[in-house]
This record gives structure tokens, C-alpha cells and sequence, in this order.
């Protein structure tokens, strides 16, 4: 075997590792299907603060948001994988959302304002936010390669999961996993 692969098994093997060991203990037993891609930070990590805009161009930050347990979600109108998740995001916020916690869901690229409302109101998407981020700013500062990418953050605005592609955010893993934050956060 050569050395470049057992270079990329190694490397592979020890991030799986140290995601496994950052997993807080509260969630042991609660992560399957699509929650295993879900990767806990080994630490807490701060997040952009990088201005992103809504509808009205309103300006927020993430740290607007701060005392609430968040889990933004950088998507995308063209994007298939995006629109299949966007009802478990609003079915998620449904349940969920309130003074504790809060899905956000971030437009990052050319997504023409006209072409995401159509989207919320095709689908019925009636909890979630159509926040934007034109330039991708945000996306680029938080190391958003590919879409979606879902950001957990804790109520001090930090980084402390990431999940890469789609997932049914309304499974019943998803709805363990916000619980059990929520109650150790």
C-alpha cells in the first residue's frame, strides 16, 4: 500500500477519532442515519461575525443570536440536495424553535430573492428565515466548501458541531440530538 493512502487512512481514522471524543456525552446512543456525519468540534470554536442580509436587507450577525442554541443551514435555490432537507429545517424550527433555539437558514451565492420565496412557498417553509449572503462571505469565513453544510453553535455563538451534505433534520436522531443540546447547553 502506498504511503500517500495510508497517509489519508491515518488521517481519516484520527478525525473520526477525535470527533467521536468530542461527541458530548449526553448524545451516546442517540446518533444515527443521517446524524452520524454529524462532527462535533474537539472545542468550542468562534464563528464569523461577518454582516449577512434578509429580504430587506436588514444587516445581522451571527452574534445576534447568541443565548439561543442555533443551527444555521447555508443552502442554496439551485441547489437539490438543499430544497430535500428545507421541510425538515422548518418541521425542526417548528418543534423546537423559540427563546432556546433557532434554525437559520443562510443563502449563500446568486440566489435571486424572487426565486427563494417562490421556493419557501412552494414547499410551505413557514418557520424558517430567508436570510442571505450574496458574496459569500459568511460561507467563506466559516470554511463552507460545498452545499449544505448545517453549523451548530452554542448559546455563547461557538461552533461546537457541523454537519456536511443533507440530512432529515426532523428524524428522530435530529430531534434527540436538539434535545439533549438544549438540555446540557
Amino acid at each position: 500500500m502506498s504511503l500517500l493512502r495510508l497517509a489519508v487512512i491515518y488521517t481519516a481514522l484520527a478525525l473520526g477519532a477525535n470527533a467521536a471524543a468530542a461527541q458530548p456525552a449526553a448524545l451516546e446512543g442517540l446518533i444515527e442515519g443521517d446524524m452520524r456525519k454529524l462532527v462535533f468540534a474537539a472545542e468550542p470554536a468562534p464563528v464569523s461575525d461577518t454582516p449577512f442580509t434578509d429580504m430587506e436587507d436588514g444587516e445581522f450577525r451571527l452574534s445576534d443570536w447568541q443565548g439561543k442554541v442555533v443551527l444555521v443551514n447555508f443552502w442554496a435555490t439551485w441547489c437539490a440536495p438543499c430544497r430535500e432537507e428545507m421541510p425538515a429545517l422548518d418541521a425542526l424550527n417548528a418543534e423546537f424553535g423559540g427563546e432556546n433555539f433557532e434554525v437559520l437558514t443562510v443563502a449563500t451565492g446568486r440566489n435571486p430573492p424572487q426565486a427563494m420565496t417562490a421556493f419557501f412557498e412552494e414547499t410551505g417553509i413557514e418557520t424558517l428565515p430567508l436570510l442571505r449572503d450574496p458574496r459569500q462571505q459568511l460561507a467563506r469565513e466559516m470554511a463552507v466548501m460545498g452545499l449544505p453544510v448545517s453549523v451548530i453553535l452554542d448559546r455563547e455563538g461557538r461552533e461546537i458541531a457541523r454537519l456536511t451534505g443533507d440530512a432529515d433534520w426532523h428524524s428522530d436522531s435530529a430531534r434527540a440530538v436538539i434535545g439533549a443540546l438544549l438540555a446540557t447547553d
